[in-house]
């Protein structure tokens, strides 16, 4: 029986600076995803977006790991989430709740459990993110129920928007859960084996749980941002109103003096 298991350490990997400088044997390699074979029947997977992933390493060479990629890392994650599948190989092809059966060890067949393995880590990040983002929103409308007024200000508004947007953006650019990798398309058997990991994972469902929640804080933002809007709108009505007033007043002195 071996091991997939992949964690979430870091908020970026440098793919460029991890290629020029780890001397294993790379198998496949992009802009966004370094696949290496690090021994015999070992592998690691290590993604733009902050994620690896081993294959049949013990403890020690996953620290070992850790510690050469480490340098490569933007915003070093300390407790980081992880995902554990095991793999058993036998004269099969069969995706279980608590396993993968494989017939072989086969580098594109373990790359795909690995890369499946580590947007199921992404998904648990983001959904952890976005349910944070989602509580401080409802913070807000339940102020704004009681009160009937914005307890938030127009720059801290503006920094949530933001943030909210960035989030989505880098969900969108880092996880293709609805794009089969390109060797799939070549071979009947790495595509089922690709869906069937999808549906285990129950990537796509989550994918589109987060997205909906996102939706949700946006139109409630864009609701904050508008009652601002008019908020800032009514002063600006007000002082001229004002000056206008001013005006007319000092007009009306001017005119009995």
């Amino acid at each position: 029986m071996f091991k997939v298991i992949a964690y979430q350490v870091a908020n970026a990997i440098n793919i460029k600076k991890a290629r020029q400088q780890l001397d294993w044997k790379l198998l496949f390699q992009d802009s966004d995803e370094l696949f290496y074979e690090y021994n015999a029947d070992k592998f690691v997977y290590l993604f733009q977006y902050g994620m690896v992933s081993f294959f049949n390493l013990t403890s020690a060479e996953i620290n070992q790991v850790l510690v050469e990629i480490k340098s490569f890392c933007n915003a070093y994650i300390a407790e980081k989430l992880s995902e554990e599948i095991n793999v058993s190989i036998e004269d099969s092809l069969k995706v279980e709740f608590d396993k993968i059966i494989l017939p072989e060890i086969n580098a594109e067949m373990i790359r795909l459990v690995m890369l499946n393995a580590s947007q199921s880590v992404a998904l648990t990040r983001y959904s952890e993110i976005t349910e944070a983002l989602l509580i401080e929103t409802n913070e807000h409308t339940k102020y704004l129920e009681a009160k009937g007024k914005l307890d938030i200000s127009g720059p801290k508004l503006k920094r949530f928007i933001g943030k909210t947007l960035n989030i989505k953006n880098k969900i969108s650019e880092n996880l293709y859960i609805f794009d089969a990798p390109d060797i799939v398309w070549e071979d009947e058997t790495l595509n089922k084996l690709n869906l069937d990991l999808k549906q285990t994972f129950d990537l796509k469902d989550r994918y589109r749980f987060i997205h909906d929640r996102i939706n949700i804080i946006k139109e409630n933002l864009e609701l904050f941002k508008d009652i601002m809007d008019h908020k800032e709108s009514s002063k600006l009505e007000w002082i001229i109103i004002i000056l206008i007033l001013v005006e007319v007043v000092d007009m009306f002195i001017l005119k009995l003096i």
